[in-house]
């Protein structure tokens, strides 16, 4: 079972570098039959992915939760999926270079960095923090889909404002489409970190008796929620619009990857589980 992880861990990269190769080759070429073959690529880029997942968590006894490179394993399938779900359901396929890339680079510095760790403390076997983590990496997931569509805002903005209609105005959505998208992804981002600090509010001073509401990844993750809420406040009120919205979620993006990687190595904290 060991081998079998770390062979799935090293082939996972070159799966979605293969993925993000033909998302590319289709972006610019668009031909119907690579836009099939993609998905299909795609599709079995995820299935390895989520064995992956589920060998390590049996071969190791327990989810891969237990530090910020197993964590960024989980986060590239759940930006891959989350955007796999909505290519089919919105047959908006000019982005998925543009989101692949980025589950690419999460799990090749996972691939890199990650550590297996045989003993971990009793409170990973509970459900309850399953579905914690499970919230919280849905939220970053979302979070990361909306600066992405926020990027390629920015991008075809910028050559309309120059006057420039090239590859980027000829495959993208139109601007509109784009902010929607990046709204609705921040906005399920939000909704599912309220979730995760509601759980993990009510239930973490039960479960550690060390537990500190001032503890670094609790404040990070709650700024980072804070922002979004108030950006999404804004904008429902129409007090926020266009390209504010948009470097919103590209700033709250950055402070939660930066936030995300800088409190996994604070060695005094109750949210380490090793």
């Amino acid at each position: 079972m060991i081998a079998a992880t770390h062979f799935l861990n090293i082939l996972i990269p070159f799966l979605y570098f293969a993925s993000l190769g033909i998302y590319i080759y289709d972006f610019i070429k668009s031909n119907r039959r690579i836009t099939n073959a993609k998905r299909l690529i795609l599709f079995f880029t995820l299935i390895n992915h989520f064995l992956y997942l589920l060998i390590r968590t049996f071969t190791f006894n327990h989810p891969p939760i237990t530090n910020v490179f197993e964590i960024f394993s989980v986060l590239a399938f759940a930006v891959s999926f989350s955007y796999f779900v909505l290519e089919l359901a919105t047959d908006i396929r000019g982005t998925g270079p543009f989101i692949i890339v980025f589950s690419f680079i999460f799990q090749l510095i996972s691939t890199l960095l990650i550590k297996d760790l045989i003993e971990v403390k009793e409170v990973l076997k509970s459900n309850l923090l399953g579905i914690h983590v499970l919230h919280a990496l849905l939220g970053y997931a979302g979070i990361t889909l909306s600066a992405i569509y926020g990027f390629l805002y920015l991008l075809l903005f910028k050559e309309i404002r120059h006057n420039k209609y090239g590859l980027f105005f000829q495959k993208l959505p139109n601007l509109e489409i784009l902010e929607k998208l990046s709204f609705y992804s921040a906005m399920i981002g939000f909704f599912a970190l309220t979730v995760a600090i509601l759980i993990g509010t009510i239930w973490l001073p039960q479960a550690f008796p060390e537990f500190s509401y001032f503890d670094a990844k609790l404040v990070s993750a709650f700024i980072v929620w804070l922002m979004y809420g108030v950006g999404i406040m804004l904008k429902l009120t129409n007090k926020l619009i266009g390209r504010k919205v948009i470097v919103l979620a590209i700033v709250g993006f950055g402070i939660a990857m930066i936030s995300m990687i800088l409190t996994n190595f604070i060695p005094i904290s109750f949210h380490s589980f090793y």
